[in-house]
């Protein structure tokens, strides 16, 4: 194995009250991206996006994910399918953007594809090898779970299974959420920096004093079930805040009091409160760069047009604070001094340790 990868499972062999960081190497490598390309990010399942952003026959939305340029389109019976975004003719991408369609149609030659992906047209294409049923797009191996669209760019992939994750969520209905806001931007930091970042409540009262502090402080930060493929912890609220929304009819008033921050390695990051859904989707670019596409979602008419506006406007300003220092951070891990460290206790890091391991179970592959 490579010095990383042993480095790597000899962190994750540590005692759990002992455990560490790994070294700045392990996020700036190149080759330690190409390694996770080719493996643990080529094989997991990576949120694209929710449901409602393709309410309608024909809608669609494209992305990239690794070298693998993809559609996300709501076919003509309703059903959501996960198309590669590439020709079958010469390789020309068929769509850019977002938008709605009958029908995807060649730049380049006009070949023409339905919406799930069967070649309709192809002019003039006559030799005797042209087979159009031999023709149609790629479909990648696609999973809808709580309003949320997942791809895997393996088509023998394990299967998307969290019985501890939906257990955890049941009561908050996140598939009745609807999309309220949608953006794009590209961070320079490495995907695994975010994951972290985002999954653990020791940074909150330090990084976001204005903006999360008063009502999801530090100190009432509490991890919660983890399992193969997932962690979460509870960003507790203060007993007397305000009313942040009181969303599905089943919460219990624990969960109306807390933000439940979960991720699905290897790269999706949300925070489910009662009435507000935050989605992170991380597309790993290079071993310093990503493109983060977020989503913030709402339950029913719980929150009113200027509440939402209020939200969407604090989570950007919570992004760009992680934003900040993320990408600061990046500069820094590049250095000889960058050594693994010692983590703080379970409720604050334990998010970490649990993707330390599922790393390194993955590497074990």
């Amino acid at each position: 194995m490579q010095p990383l990868s042993v480095q790597l499972q000899e962190i994750a062999a540590l005692p759990p009250d002992r455990p560490m960081s790994m070294p700045g190497a392990f996020y700036t490598s190149p080759e330690q991206f190409a390694r996770e390309a080719a493996t643990v990010l080529r094989r997991g399942w990576h949120c694209l996006g929710r449901t409602d952003e393709v309410p309608e026959a024909g809608d669609f939305f494209t992305v990239q994910l690794l070298n693998e340029p993809l559609i996300v389109v709501r076919q003509a019976d309703g059903a959501i399918a996960v198309l590669a975004n590439v020709c079958r003719h010469r390789g020309m991408p068929l769509a850019e953007g977002c938008g709605n369609t009958k029908r995807f149609v060649c730049s380049y030659h006009a070949w023409a594809y339905d919406l799930d992906g069967g070649l309709m047209r192809a002019a003039r294409m006559k030799n005797a090898g042209f087979d159009a049923k031999n023709c149609g797009l790629h479909r990648h191996n696609m999973q809808l779970w709580n309003g949320f669209i997942y791809v895997n760019l393996d088509a023998n992939a394990a299967p998307f299974d969290h019985p501890k994750l939906d257990a955890l969520l049941s009561n908050y209905d996140s598939a009745a959420f609807k999309v309220a806001h949608v953006a794009e931007e590209v961070w320079n930091t490495n995907w695994k920096c975010l994951v972290e970042n985002f999954m653990e409540g020791y940074h909150l009262s330090v990084v976001h004093p204005e903006t999360l502090h008063g009502y999801t402080p530090t100190g009432l930060a509490r991890k919660l079930a983890s399992g193969d493929g997932f962690t979460s912890y509870a960003a507790n609220y203060p007993k007397d805040i305000p009313s942040r929304g009181l969303g599905a009819p089943d919460l219990t008033e624990d969960e109306r009091l807390r933000s439940t921050l979960f991720s699905i390695f290897p790269t999706q990051v949300a925070s489910q409160a009662a009435s507000l859904l935050v989605s992170l989707s991380i597309f790993p670019l290079n071993a310093g760069q990503i493109r983060v596409k977020w989503t913030l979602s709402t339950y029913g008419d719980d929150l009113d047009a200027e509440t939402i506006a209020a939200r969407v406007a604090l989570w950007e300003e919570v992004n760009h604070e992680d934003r900040e220092k993320l990408e600061r951070m990046q500069i820094a891990l590049s250095s000889d001094h960058a050594l693994s460290g010692p983590l703080a206790e379970d409720d604050y890091e334990g998010t970490i340790r649990d993707f330390q391991l599922w790393l390194a179970a993955q590497d074990r592959i």
